[in-house]
């Protein structure tokens, strides 16, 4: 199969795939990004550039992860703060990688603690040939209440600060956004009144991923002590789509970078029909390594064949007029869920959920070793269909509710 044009232009930059480093370990010298390039990748966001006066002092260990049964990892915790590196090495890798991968998409994170930070930070990534920047606006690690997520929070201070970086240079902007809020719209729109050109969605959220049972401290444990820090990875993938549909359908015609969970080529797909444009990427490479990139271009594309689109543009957004408030939804009708008795493996799994956690609507027949279902008591609610290890039970009949008129349901 040929492959699909998955270009996309994101505040007027082309990017020959939509796939970046987000701002992290993963992006954090010249020889990482450089590989990333090598790999694949169709941008860099190169890890967060802080003022020459703020000093990066890190703990060790300061990693983390929320396992679930075989899984390595469903989440993932970083205590790490900004780049270590001085202000001039960040510079001289910024330049070099643009005269090296000219054609690539190179953005700066910067982060400040003043406006005047913020206005050279902006000026010296451009003169060092940056092709955007991303203002952190976000990381909820910093060891300073002038940066990171204490930030993030405040609209005002923020649409200063994008004030402030758009007198520093001209470059294409987006500011980068803290889930650690209740609604992500206000703050976004200040930042675009204050000269954003566009937003990037989610920074990692603030958790304690584990305790150790025995000495009672949070994980990792820095000399007997842990701390409050990021949260990352598959798990927080519902909250980014869910903060992303927001800042969509509150900012018409926003222009979004997607952040938050994105392991496979169908994550990718349905940030994109959420309306990302482009997207970034770290937990997945720490465990995958950059060479993930090649399943996430080459499952998009397939993917783009058999929707019958010739581009990654058509995709954009096409999901964002499906999710609605939840007071819309249509309650007139109840789906039953059907079993499918040559699949299931008698595991039980279904009876013991909907006993213990549902309508008890499953009887289980002891002789067969298989369930069936009363509808009598039968809900709908699918809780049986979601734990079923083997996914043999399937959506059945559809019956209207007492007083409903009948009509086309589209499952």
């Amino acid at each position: 199969m040929k492959h699909k044009d998955l270009s996309i232009t994101f505040l007027g930059v082309k990017f020959e795939n939509p796939f970046c480093l987000s701002s992290s370990p993963v992006g954090n010298c010249y020889e990482m990004c450089a590989k990333a390039y090598d790999a694949g990748w169709g941008g860099v966001v190169f890890k967060t550039i802080g003022p020459k006066h703020f000093e990066i002092n890190e703990v060790s260990p300061r990693f983390d992860a929320l396992t679930k049964e075989d899984t390595p990892f469903v989440g993932f915790k970083n205590m790490e703060q900004i780049a270590e590196h001085s202000l001039e090495e960040n510079l001289r890798d910024l330049k070099r990688l643009k005269e090296e991968y000219p054609n690539k998409v190179l953005i700066a994170s910067i982060m400040g603690t003043n406006e005047e930070d913020w206005v050279e930070l902006a000026r010296l990534v451009e003169e060092a040939g940056a092709d955007m920047i991303e203002m952190n606006l976000s990381c909820p690690q910093m060891t300073s209440h002038e940066m990171g997520s204490d930030v993030g929070t405040n609209a005002e201070l923020c649409k200063k600060y994008c004030m402030a970086v758009k007198r520093g240079s001209k470059l294409p902007m987006m500011a980068k956004m803290t889930p650690n809020v209740t609604d992500m719209v206000p703050i976004a729109k200040a930042c675009l009144e204050g000269g954003a050109d566009g937003i990037a969605a989610i920074n990692t959220i603030k958790s304690i991923c584990n305790v150790d049972l025995d000495k009672k401290i949070g994980l990792p444990i820095v000399n007997g002590k842990s701390s409050i820090s990021g949260y990352s990875g598959k798990a927080v993938k519902p909250v980014a789509l869910r903060f992303i549909q927001q800042l969509r359908t509150g900012i018409k015609g926003v222009e979004i970078s997607g952040i938050g969970g994105i392991e496979t080529w169908e994550d990718a797909a349905e940030f994109i029909l959420l309306g990302s444009k482009t997207l970034q990427v770290t937990t997945a490479i720490m465990q995958y390594g950059y060479r993930i990139v090649e399943d996430l271009c080459n499952g998009l594309s397939h993917y783009l064949e058999d929707q019958g689109l010739n581009s990654l543009e058509e995709l954009v957004g096409l999901a964002n007029d499906n999710i609605i408030p939840c007071e819309e939804l249509d309650r007139s009708y109840i789906v039953y869920p059907k079993v499918d008795n040559e699949k299931c493996v008698g595991c039980g799994r279904c009876y013991i959920s909907c006993f213990d956690g549902g309508h008890q609507a499953i009887s289980w027949i002891d002789d067969k070793r298989r369930p069936e279902i009363n509808k009598d008591k039968c809900v709908g609610c699918h809780l049986c269909a979601t734990v079923c290890p083997v996914r043999c039970i399937k959506k059945g009949e559809i019956v209207f509710k007492k007083g409903s008129k009948t009509h086309k349901i589209d499952l």
